[in-house]
């Protein structure tokens, strides 16, 4: 066997030891992801104090301000995905392709399924900002600019696109929270221990009522 297969029989082989290493890390990482899904309210925490960081971290060194304009503009674009139905109803042809969403209230219940899962939307926003944040250790990103420009059109940007989301809800009147299918308790009430079982199906009538006032009289003598 020449020297060049055994490279080929190396590469096409067993995967490297790099190779393993980073597949063992994603496993590692996958494996923390899926330990963390039911911690919504941790997991928020987390990414908000991750942006307080960036936030302060921005505001001491003064720069690296269109790294932040890109976040939100990300961010933005991440939050109108979340509050957007998976089949947008626009594209419906008479509501024959797909599932539609209920209009009426004694209609059948269908939660409501985004686009972008609640999930993703923090996976995707977190990862924004921990690239957001490492961006600002290189002077390569740090392009000047009027930052007071930016404020402004990213805030014009977000009532706008807002503005087009709300009106969109209205139109095909929908609202992107579930909140649980509507459930009736029914409450059993107890019969009267001291009444007997033959009283309880006669009508409550006055008369009825001095009877039973006269037999508990009678029986408590």
């Amino acid at each position: 066997m020449s020297e060049g297969d055994s490279v080929g029989d190396s590469i096409h082989g067993k995967p490297s030891t790099i190779g393993r290493f980073f597949t063992r890390l994603g496993q590692i990482y996958q494996s923390w992801l899926d330990k963390s899904t039911p911690f919504s309210i941790v997991r928020w925490g987390v990414t908000l104090l991750l942006t307080a960081i960036y936030m302060i971290r921005v505001y001491i060194l003064q720069g690296w301000y269109i790294v932040t304009y890109a976040l939100g503009i990300y961010h933005l674009n991440l939050f109108i995905a979340f509050l957007s139905p998976k089949v947008d109803p626009s594209l419906l042809d008479d509501g024959d392709e797909g599932p539609s969403l209920p209009t009426k209230q004694n209609e059948e219940f269908r939660p409501f399924i985004r686009r972008l899962p609640e999930f993703k939307f923090w996976h995707s926003a977190t990862k924004g900002i921990v690239i957001a944040m490492i961006c600002t250790f290189f002077e390569a990103f740090n392009v000047p600019v009027f930052w007071p420009i930016l404020v402004m059109y990213f805030i014009m940007l977000f009532c706008i696109t807002m503005k087009r989301q709300i009106k969109h809800m209205v139109k095909y009147r929908y609202l992107p929270f579930t909140h649980g299918k509507r459930t009736y308790r029914v409450v059993v009430c107890d019969p009267q221990p001291n009444l007997p079982p033959s009283s309880l199906s006669e009508p409550i009538t006055l008369g009825a009522m001095v009877l039973r006032l006269i037999r508990r009289k009678k029986k408590n003598k």
